[in-house]
C-alpha cells in the first residue's frame, strides 16, 4: 500500500548555531508536536526523503523549532531553507486534535444536504478556513466560518454547511 503524505508547512529560517530550524506550519494550535519522530523533505519534484527529529517544540501557534539528526551547524541548516515539510497522513491524524480542521481532509462537504465532494485541502486563514474541493472539474474554495458552518460530524466524516446563494456560481458560472 502506497503511503500518502501531506504538506504541513515550510522551513523559513535557521535558528542559533547548532542547526535548529524554524518551520512555519498550518497544523493548527492543537497538535502534539513532541510525538513527531520523522518528517519528510522534498529533495526533487515528487521525491520525499525522511529525516529523523531530534527535538521539536512550539515557538508560536503556527511556528515550530525543529532539530533534525545529522544537522549540527547553522551552515548545515541553511541548506534546508525554503523546503516544504511533509508528514505521513497517519501521523497527522494521530497528532492533531479531532476538531483541528487539518484533519478534515477527506471529509465530504454537504451544502444543505447536497454532497459537493471530498475536501482535498484545508487552508487556514485568520478569520476563516478555506476548504479546497473539485466540483465539475473546477477547483472551488469553500469558506468555513460562523455563518457557513452548521456541524462537523466526525462519525460520518462530513462537514455540514449552509453556503450563501450564488457562491458556487462564482466558480461554476
Amino acid at each position: 500500500m502506497e503511503k500518502s503524505y501531506r504538506n504541513i508547512g515550510k522551513i523559513v529560517s535557521a535558528f542559533g548555531l547548532k542547526g535548529d530550524l524554524i518551520v512555519l506550519h498550518h497544523l493548527g494550535k492543537k497538535i502534539a508536536v513532541s510525538k513527531i519522530k520523522v518528517i519528510f523533505l522534498e529533495q526533487k519534484k515528487d521525491e520525499l526523503l525522511p529525516y529523523f527529529v531530534e527535538n521539536i517544540r512550539k515557538k508560536a501557534d503556527n511556528e515550530l523549532y525543529l532539530k533534525l539528526e545529522g544537522i549540527g551547524s547553522k551552515e548545515d541548516a541553511t541548506k534546508f531553507l525554503r523546503r516544504d515539510v511533509w508528514l505521513n497522513e497517519e501521523e497527522i491524524q494521530i497528532h492533531t486534535h479531532k476538531n483541528n480542521p487539518i484533519g478534515w481532509v477527506g471529509y465530504r462537504i454537504l451544502d444543505q444536504g447536497k454532497d459537493l465532494g471530498p475536501i482535498l485541502e484545508v487552508i487556514e486563514q485568520p478569520h476563516q478556513i478555506l476548504c479546497r474541493i473539485e466540483l465539475d472539474t473546477k477547483e472551488v474554495l469553500i469558506p468555513i466560518n460562523e455563518q457557513t458552518l452548521d456541524k462537523v460530524d466526525h462519525k460520518t466524516k462530513t462537514v455540514l454547511l449552509s453556503l450563501p446563494d450564488g457562491l458556487l456560481d462564482v466558480y461554476l458560472g
